[in-house]
């Protein structure tokens, strides 16, 4: 889940003095709540202006080859847009990698939130984020208030990573259904990269790295509102 390499002291922010921690830590989460703002516009911009049908359409048109290259390009976008925010050399292309990561986030949850709309509406929506929000809450005060180290997670979810593409890379190719069982476990996974990245952001990120940083937890509470908008799809 996280392409950035992020160093270990060397002005990290666990290390640093109470005053630049504290400012790191508020400039991480005021980007990572921008991000959100960014995308629930964007979001609501591409469905008001109609290029959200225009994209819907699109995959529909390739079946599940198109669900692949989707799937492939968003992968690559990531890479990029992660490589270019732990960028050293340039703020700005810092900001660019940023950017890029909430665009492809929005234009990936399209189809997600048709699903939602047309078996739940907009309240489904607004149900799974504030669950989202609330589990995010919950799980970033563990560490905060606890101060503990989990960084032993990282090969965990790396597995788990790669196991759970598997799954969705087969069921598209094979055209099966995962299942709301498969959901849950997602969401129990996305809440574990939760509490490792906000680990790393308390005890492995540089104080210079805060675009970095909210960006591998934005990540991670996109793929935790996916699934736990699907597991509300699915109910109603």
């Amino acid at each position: 889940m996280n392409t950035y390499e992020t160093t270990i002291g060397n002005n990290s922010a666990a290390e640093a003095v109470p005053e630049e921690r504290a400012r790191f830590i508020r400039k991480t989460y005021l980007h990572l709540a921008a991000a959100i703002l960014a995308f629930v516009a964007l979001e609501a911009f591409l469905f008001v202006s109609g290029a959200a049908e225009t994209i819907m359409a699109t995959i529909r048109l390739g079946g599940s080859m198109s669900w692949l290259l989707v799937l492939g390009a968003f992968m690559g976008v990531s890479y990029l847009a992660s490589s270019w925010a732990n960028s050293n050399t340039s703020k700005g292309m810092q900001y660019v990698g940023l950017a890029l990561y909430v665009v492809a986030e929005a234009i990936i949850f399209v189809p997600m939130m048709f699903m939602a709309a047309s078996f739940g509406g907009g309240d489904v929506i607004v149900k799974a984020g504030i669950v989202t929000l609330g589990l995010f809450l919950g799980i970033t005060s563990v560490v905060f208030l606890t101060r503990s180290d989990f960084s032993f997670l990282g090969p965990i979810i790396a597995i788990g990573g790669f196991v759970a593409l598997g799954f969705i890379v087969a069921s598209i190719v094979f055209g099966f259904s995962l299942g709301s069982l498969f959901a849950f476990v997602m969401v129990a996974f996305a809440g574990t990269a939760i509490l490792y990245e906000t680990s790393n952001v308390m005890h492995r990120y540089q104080t210079t790295q805060h675009v970095a940083a909210s960006l591998t937890l934005f990540a991670a509470i996109a793929l935790l509102f996916w699934y736990i908008l699907s597991i509300f799809s699915s109910r109603d």
